[in-house]
């Protein structure tokens, strides 16, 4: 008995050529993008054990969870680490960026995450891309959780190594991954003897055996299951349109963040509209209230729902509505919010949950 699931044909270098051109479309870049047969952790490991090197010193920005793990990996490969850490209820700036390099003059590695879902933060990419250009510096840039609910340009902006995946705003499969890479970022692999070779991590083989040999060959057997299911949710975002699909995740950010402010008792976690990110929207729990019994109460009628609390040491202050790819709808923004505001209820708090389904109505119209 065949199984549609089971029973397939195997992916063909064509074919998965053919994903990737899709993908570039979606970046609007013309640099050579890679799809790697992993979760997004893949790649961004892969770009920076292939560009960081001892003798090197990395700017590295930490606005959330993301970027300490970058941290770490930079010092792991011998890198001099300068950390640019803001507090995650906002933004990094350009001009903060721009004082770095004042100070570290031998800056030669940026590492930047776009927008942080653990947080709700964003940064402004394009602004810090000018100072990175006018420094020459190597700029790599964590887009996984911004691509397809904020614009991703990675040839306007400069960014050498550009990650995405696909579980979040894209609404695709999390077991597989891409990254675009410039040209300078291939020179500065290839002249450091450090950089990951014969491995999985190794951006140099799929530059060697795949781009070089003229897509003919693939360096493994590919995930048949995950990228044809990147190929459909690419299909999907090109039906709906890019722009309309950014529009979607900026119009449910602003609901929900009307929302959130007209049941009464919660606050934006990330204190500016312009710094919060259109994948999730984080929300501070009232005094005295835990996170994540709160979320508990909300998800106890209906598990589906997308909320969740902070993590680590966030789990008790923060709530985070995951209002990205099939969750970015009006009708996900009215069930979370109606849920966390009869949880609130439940907790001996006064809130207006007309109000905030007034305000969410409003903003989505």
């Amino acid at each position: 008995m065949t199984h549609p699931l089971l029973d397939l044909a195997p992916l063909t270098p064509a074919h998965f050529a053919a994903i990737e051109q899709r993908v570039a479309r979606l970046l609007r870049t013309e640099q050579d993008v890679v799809i790697m047969q992993g979760e997004a952790l893949l790649p961004l490991e892969a770009g920076i054990r292939s560009g960081a090197r001892p003798g090197s010193t990395a700017l590295n920005v930490v606005t959330g969870p993301y970027g300490q793990t970058f941290g770490n990996w930079l010092r792991d490969c011998g890198a001099t680490v300068v950390d640019l850490a803001v507090p995650f209820h906002t933004a990094v700036t350009a001009d903060q960026v721009r004082q770095a390099f004042a100070e570290h003059p031998e800056i030669d590695f940026v590492s930047l995450v776009h927008a942080e879902a653990a947080t709700g933060n964003t940064n402004p990419v394009a602004e810090i891309g000018e100072v990175v250009r006018e420094h020459g510096a190597m700029f790599y840039l964590d887009a996984v959780a911004s691509i397809g609910a904020e614009p991703v340009l990675p040839d306007a902006w400069g960014v050498d190594l550009c990650v995405i995946g696909a579980q979040k705003a894209m609404g695709g499969p999390a077991g597989v991954s891409a990254v675009s890479v410039s040209e300078r970022a291939w020179r500065r692999f290839a002249e450091n003897p450090q950089a990951p070779r014969a491995s999985y991590l190794s951006l140099l083989d799929w530059k060697a055996r795949w781009i070089d040999g003229g897509r003919k060959a693939l360096l493994h057997a590919p995930a048949q299951l995950e990228m044809l299911a990147l190929e459909a949710c690419a299909e999907r975002i090109e039906a709906e349109g890019l722009d309309a699909v950014m529009a979607r995740h900026a119009t449910a950010a602003a609901a929900t963040r009307a929302g959130a402010a007209a049941l009464g008792v919660l606050e934006p976690y990330v204190y500016e509209a312009r710094d919060a990110a259109p994948v999730a929207t984080t929300l501070r729990a009232p005094a005295g209230v835990d996170a994540s019994g709160l979320v508990a109460r909300a998800l106890a009628a209906d598990p589906a729902l997308p909320l969740a609390a902070g993590g680590g040491a966030l789990a008790k202050e923060m709530i985070r509505v995951n209002h990205y790819g099939p969750d970015a709808t009006r009708g996900a923004v009215h069930a979370s919010l109606a849920a966390l505001g009869a949880a609130l209820g439940e907790a001996g708090l006064a809130v207006d949950l007309e109000a905030a389904r007034r305000a969410v109505t409003g903003a989505w119209e």
